[in-house]
């Protein structure tokens, strides 16, 4: 597969207009520190990507954008706006987030189709929106030949796109995609950059992507940053990345090529 996916890049903003930002967040589960002293900024309308081993706070950092968690210290802005205590129910309402978990994320007994009539319900207030918003997703993400079979019985492949088109049901302006490329073939891999890409440039909707597909992630993504051992410890973007000592020492390797 080609890496070249993403030709441009937004690395310097004109105007700075970050939609997310973390102020020296700390987190801990008990007496386990996750996250230490952390701070960044995700501008509006970034692909933001995430790279880091198991239990470097990850998924620890989008569980307190989703306001599932709540920092131990510091503050969460999102939209320019202190969020820190806002419930998830009000962050997802007023900031519309949506987010793609790394697992399950759709109800197994309902069909493809059902899935996204059952949540359409939730999200999308008018009813005479529904099926045509049903009806473009089914078809973005080529899941009309499946819409009558239940979400248990799809492909991993066919299941992580179904999960996608949940979250972008009600149009969201962030979306988290927690581990996206996990089981799916080559094929839709490549689909599902390609719609990242396309959320971006399209509908101006800020993506903030983690996974442990390095090269499917950094194909995407216009900045990413390197989580190890509680710190941030590169931020940048993909080419700048794999230049980084730090980045190399903790996470890449010597031997990791982008374009290999």
């Amino acid at each position: 597969m080609s890496t070249s996916l993403k030709k441009f890049r937004i690395i310097k903003f004109k105007k700075e207009n970050p939609i997310i930002e973390f102020k020296n967040v700390s987190f801990a589960y008990g007496n386990r520190l996750i996250l230490d002293n952390i701070s960044f900024k995700i501008q509006s309308s970034q692909v933001f990507g995430m790279l880091g081993a198991n239990g470097t706070g990850k998924s620890t950092i989008f569980n307190l954008i989703c306001g599932l968690l709540k920092p131990k210290q510091g503050k969460i802005f999102i939209d320019g706006k202190d969020a820190t205590n806002f419930p998830i129910y009000e962050r997802s309402r007023k900031f519309l987030i949506s987010y793609c978990p790394q697992t399950g994320g759709a109800f197994g007994d309902l069909t493809t189709k059902d899935n996204l009539k059952a949540i359409s319900e939730i999200v999308i207030e008018d009813k005479t929106l529904r099926d045509g918003r049903i009806d473009y997703l089914l078809s973005k993400f080529e899941l009309e030949n499946v819409k009558d079979i239940k979400s248990k019985n799809l492909s991993g492949g066919q299941r992580r796109k179904l999960v996608v088109a949940l979250a972008l049901l009600k149009k969201p302006k962030i979306l988290l995609l927690d581990e996206p490329f996990i089981a799916m073939d080559l094929i839709s891999v490549r689909m599902l950059q390609e719609i990242i890409v396309n959320l971006q440039h399209e509908e101006q909707i800020t993506v903030l992507v983690t996974d442990h597909q390095a090269k499917e992630l950094l194909s995407v993504t216009d900045t990413a940053m390197i989580l190890s051992n509680t710190k941030i410890i590169a931020q940048d973007s993909p080419n700048n990345l794999l230049k980084d000592e730090k980045s190399i020492k903790y996470y890449f390797g010597a031997s990791f090529k982008l374009n290999s």
